[in-house]
């Protein structure tokens, strides 16, 4: 079996103990829930929807990791930089500005 086979069908086996707690999927499953169904609409089906699948849910994943808060962690270090602080007065304004929204 193919790894994507198999992971689909771990997916579909998952007790319903192991979601989250009000039965919503883990975002991890969604990804696959969401480029599943894509590759279903799309017709793929064999080593297409294997090589579809790895693609859609390596994209996915880069998508949705903490790019919002890399972009931040940028924005505060560059005004760290820019009011020239250092030290814990720099750790102090980072951690402030990180944590505000």
């Amino acid at each position: 079996m193919t790894r994507v086979l198999r992971l689909a069908i771990i997916v579909m086996f998952i007790s319903p103990a192991s979601l989250s707690p009000a039965g919503e999927l883990t975002p991890q499953q969604q990804k696959m829930k969401e480029c599943n169904a894509e590759a279903g609409a799309k017709g793929y089906i064999g080593d297409a929807q294997q090589k579809f699948m790895s693609a859609c849910l390596s994209a996915k994943a880069t998508e949705s990791k903490g790019a919002p808060t890399q972009d931040k962690m940028k924005t505060c270090g560059k005004d760290a930089n820019a009011k020239g602080l250092k030290g814990n007065e720099r750790k102090q304004f980072m951690q402030a500005c990180l944590s505000s929204k």
